[in-house]
């Protein structure tokens, strides 16, 4: 049995589905143009340059679900879906998906966007296996808090290690393990795999593979 990890924003989509959700929400006039995009910029920046502060970011994030009835939130997600996500999957990252899954690998995305925004397009994918950043919530409703350990950089590797106690498995449980991811703030996790694939790689992450005798791969 083989475990196929595969990070989501600038790997399976071309592009980052938590800057394009704000960009949405502003485009819709949920949130303020001149109050939020420059800062949603800024955070993305931040983010491909490997200086993103998570929780500061997190909280500009979550905010906005605390502030509408998840019925409502759902709608728009689906507008999204429709509008914006679809758009961003290509044909090769279904393919490369469909491969593992016919293989009978374990496929899991695991992703530093909060589930609220990643879980239907993990469902769009086929991939019944989601670990991400978890919006905290009571009785249905967002908080706009973040609940446990954030799934970026260490902390993704601490998320799969829970995931896999939850499971009874280990990664020696598997023969082999894959994890594909565009960015520099995976490293930590890429490292622990025994095959790690660069996908469309960040400058930082190509350079580190180049030397490290990586596979470098597009899906675009």
């Amino acid at each position: 049995m083989n475990l196929a990890l595969f990070d989501l924003d600038n790997t399976l989509l071309n592009g980052d589905s938590d800057f394009e959700w704000s960009q949405f929400l502003i485009r819709i006039g949920v949130l303020d143009r001149e109050l939020f995009e420059a800062k949603n910029l800024a955070f993305y920046e931040h983010y491909k340059a490997g200086t993103l502060d998570i929780q500061e970011f997190l909280d500009f994030q979550l905010k906005p679900l605390s502030r509408h009835a998840r019925k409502t939130l759902d709608g728009w997600h689906s507008q999204f879906m429709r509008e914006q996500v679809i758009g961003m999957i290509t044909q090769a990252a279904r393919e490369l998906v469909d491969r593992h899954r016919v293989a009978g690998d374990v496929c899991v995305i695991i992703t530093a966007t909060n589930s609220f925004v990643t879980a239907p397009i993990a469902r769009e994918f086929g991939i019944e296996h989601l670990i991400a950043t978890e919006p905290e919530h009571h009785g249905g409703e967002f908080t706009g808090r973040v609940a446990g350990v954030p799934c970026f950089r260490e902390g993704k590797v601490i998320r799969l290690g829970n995931w896999l106690a939850q499971h009874g498995w280990e990664m020696d449980s598997f023969v082999d393990t894959t994890f594909y991811s565009d960015s520099l703030n995976d490293l930590p996790l890429l490292n622990k795999v025994k095959n790690p694939v660069a996908v469309n790689p960040d400058a930082t992450l190509r350079t580190h593979a180049e030397q490290h005798g990586w596979p470098v791969m597009s899906l675009r």
